[in-house]
This record gives C-alpha cells, sequence and structure tokens, in this order.
C-alpha cells in the first residue's frame, strides 16, 4: 500500500507531489502532465497572471517559470503576458525535474477500503493508497447554463472543449460570457475569420489594469501592494493570507467567493476586442432552440423593459466559467461521497489542511476556493496548497486527528460554523 496517490497532474498535482517526494513520501502520481493546459485551450492564448505569479511550487524555490523561460532563451517580464503553450511546457518540465514518473493513465474511481483507498485506473488496475490527495483541475467543473445544455454539442459547447477552433473559420458563432475565457475566444475567432458576438449579462464590459511596475515609490507600493492576484491590500490578503481568509464566517466567505475578482479581461486582449467583436452586453439567454444551420437564442433585455429578441447563430461557446460542487466529483464511488460533509453551496467541507470529513482524503485546486479564497482559482494558489497540504497528509500518516475537523455524520450538511473545530 503506497503512503500517497496524488490523482491529477496539473500545477496543483505536480507542486504537491514535487513536496511530498522531496519529504521521503514517494507519492504515486496519476494524470497527463498539464493536460488541461494542453488539451483544453486554443492555440494563442496567454496566461492572465503575471509571471513571477504563475510558478509551480517545489520546495527549494528553484524551479520557477523564470527559470525554465531562462533556459529556453526567453524572457519572463512582469507585464507582458506568457502564452499558455509556454506555460504548459514549463508545466511537463517542472514534472521532469521535481516529481516521480507519472504515471499517465486515468484514475476512474475511488473508493474507501480497510486502512485507506482503493483506486482503479482505466485500464483496471487496483492501486491502495493510506492517503489520496484529488487535484483534478477545473474540467470535472464544466458550467453550461441550463437552457444550453439540452442542446447538440454540435450546436453548443464550454469554452474548455476546444485545443483550437479552425472549425469554425468563416463560421458565425456567439460566445456567451463576459469574462477573459469568453473575451480571448472571441478575439480568437475573429482574428482567423469567423463572423463572432459575445453575450454578456453584465451591462458593460469590465477590463483588468495595466499593472504598475513592480519598482514603485514606497508609498505607491504601500498604498496598492502587488500580489498574486493583482494590486491592493484586498487582492493580497487573498493572494498571501489564505490561512486567515478561512477563519472568516462562512457567509462572508460565500460572498466573497460568488463576487471577488468578477469576469474581467485583461488589460492586453482590450484593443483585440473593441472595433473587432460584436459586444451585446444586458443581455441573458433565456431560451435555445435547434433551427436549420445553427441555434435560435431567444435574449432578454433587461434595458429595454425586459423586451424579448432572437438571434440565429451556427454555433454557441459557453464561456460560462465552472461550478465546484461535491456532485460532480463522479470518480468518488457513491459511499465515499456520502460520506463526505459539503458546505451549504455543495461543496465539499475541507479543514485547514485541505483534509475533507473523510480522514485521509484531501482536496486541492478550484474546489477547495469556497474555503480558503479565490487564490485556490488560480496557478498562484498551489505553493500554499502543497505546504499545508503536505502538514495534513503527514499528520494523517502519523495516525493524528484529522486536521481542522471534528467529526460529522456521514452524508451532513455543514452549515456555517457547525462541525469546525478550532480557529483553522
Amino acid at each position: 500500500m503506497h503512503d500517497l496517490l496524488v490523482v491529477g497532474a496539473g500545477p496543483y498535482g505536480l507542486s504537491l507531489a514535487s513536496h511530498a517526494a522531496a519529504a521521503g513520501l514517494g507519492p504515486r502520481v496519476f494524470g497527463r502532465p498539464m493536460a488541461s493546459w494542453r488539451d483544453h485551450m486554443p492555440r494563442g492564448m496567454f496566461l492572465k497572471s503575471e509571471p513571477w505569479a504563475s510558478d509551480l511550487s517545489d520546495p527549494a524555490g528553484r524551479l520557477r517559470l523564470e527559470s525554465y523561460c531562462a533556459e529556453q532563451g526567453m524572457t519572463a517580464r512582469h507585464g507582458t503576458p506568457i502564452p499558455v503553450e509556454t506555460f504548459a511546457a514549463y508545466g511537463q518540465w517542472f514534472a521532469r525535474h521535481a516529481v516521480p514518473a507519472v504515471d499517465e493513465r486515468t484514475i476512474t474511481r475511488v473508493a474507501a477500503r480497510s486502512g485507506g483507498f482503493e483506486a482503479v485506473t482505466e485500464d483496471g488496475e487496483r492501486v491502495a493508497a493510506r492517503a489520496v490527495v484529488l487535484a483534478v483541475g477545473v474540467l470535472p467543473f464544466v458550467e453550461v447554463p441550463p437552457v444550453l445544455r439540452a442542446l447538440d454539442p454540435a450546436l453548443v459547447s464550454h469554452s474548455s472543449h476546444h485545443s483550437d477552433l479552425d472549425r469554425f473559420r468563416g463560421r458565425d458563432v456567439t460566445v456567451v460570457g463576459g469574462g477573459q475565457a469568453a473575451l480571448e475566444t472571441a478575439a480568437l475567432l475573429a482574428e482567423q475569420g469567423t463572423r463572432v458576438r459575445v453575450l454578456a449579462r453584465a451591462d458593460r464590459l469590465r477590463w483588468n489594469d495595466v499593472p504598475p511596475p513592480l519598482d514603485r515609490p514606497r508609498t505607491r507600493s504601500l498604498r496598492s501592494p502587488h500580489s498574486g492576484l493583482g494590486c491592493g491590500w484586498r487582492n493580497w490578503f487573498y493572494a498571501e493570507r489564505q490561512g486567515l481568509y478561512r477563519r472568516l464566517p462562512g457567509a462572508t466567505r460565500a460572498r466573497i467567493a460568488a463576487t471577488a475578482l468578477g469576469p474581467a479581461g485583461a488589460w492586453w486582449i482590450r484593443e483585440r476586442v473593441e472595433g473587432a467583436v460584436e459586444v451585446l452586453t444586458a443581455h441573458r439567454v433565456t431560451g435555445a432552440r435547434p433551427v436549420p444551420g445553427g441555434v435560435r437564442l431567444e435574449l432578454d433585455t433587461p434595458g429595454t423593459g425586459h423586451s424579448t429578441r432572437y438571434l440565429e447563430t451556427e454555433h454557441v461557446i459557453a464561456a460560462t466559467g465552472f461550478r465546484a460542487t461535491l456532485d460532480r466529483l463522479a470518480l468518488l464511488s457513491p459511499d465515499l461521497r456520502a460520506d463526505l460533509a459539503t458546505t451549504a453551496d455543495g461543496a465539499p467541507v475541507v479543514g485547514h489542511t485541505f483534509e475533507t470529513t473523510r480522514p485521509g482524503l484531501f482536496l486541492a485546486g478550484l474546489i477547495t476556493a469556497p474555503a480558503f479564497g479565490p487564490s485556490m482559482r488560480f496557478i498562484h494558489g498551489a505553493t500554499f496548497t502543497a505546504r499545508t497540504l503536505l502538514r495534513g497528509v503527514r499528520r494523517h500518516l502519523r495516525g493524528s486527528p484529522p486536521g481542522g475537523l471534528a467529526h460529522v455524520p456521514a452524508g451532513r450538511d455543514l452549515r456555517e460554523g457547525v462541525g469546525v473545530a478550532g480557529p483553522g
């Protein structure tokens, strides 16, 4: 039986595996390194985060994105976006240098067993471990608006379903959403000759500011410090004090999770959208049905007295984000899933070391954002997660009580303040 099984080989899984290997735990890691970055983002996309905020985490801090770029004869500069292809290659380089051999098979099921857990690979091998970390990224949590879900995949897709956009050359495409994924997808479509428009519910698009220089007068830095999530003390708190964030009242965390760092486009994409892409703000899709040649959308336009208009398009791309809830972790056996407590919004409860209410089962990445804040939606959160979660794994392997959670009956919803032991 292995001490630790890591399911997922993206930035969080690889970072955790690096720390675990350095601690002598000999983790068994499953997944294709950086698969979502390699296979689910079109060519031509860039990272929204700054290069210095996009490092995977190794204990010595040597395997930074900057180091990889220097080795490749490139320079990672503040204020200069990094191509997604470069970041994906960096992650693979990191895996080769910092992580034990990664088994690229997919884990299809994780179940509880005596003394720990049993995972099943895509070809049927059973692997036992005393502790398991699910670092499954964002793809299990794809969110398509209910009004679009019944349509054939030939007519509607999620923005994460495309490794390239060539199939849409010369066609008419409508992108639903107002965030970076929507705006960058629309820009790439327009630049290849696609007739494209953006539908956004907000009354206007929002754009991030050009980041100020890293080297600034001290007074300006004190007023608005840099952080891995942008400038300002609030962003700094989200980015650098995740442990304190978890101590906030549950209602406050839920509100922040729903509103902080909302949909916005990067400053460097703005000139590629404005004047090049048709943008319809204050429009909400209220109906959709197939018609010859594509889809007929019914749109509610509140700004005109909630009038209804119709739009026909050949394909809809839903750039509508992700919803990380326990019911979408389909690889967990029903019994194990039922054994986990959840928050009011359906996310699994995790303690202060990322351990669920099932001792030995840990979570990492987006699904922990309700507990630890917005940084878990970005690469920047990987360092805090790796260091903190590893402490929980080591405590579990020593047989200590679970990190930060009192006993919770199987399947129980954990509402604010109930079942949480200590300050976290």
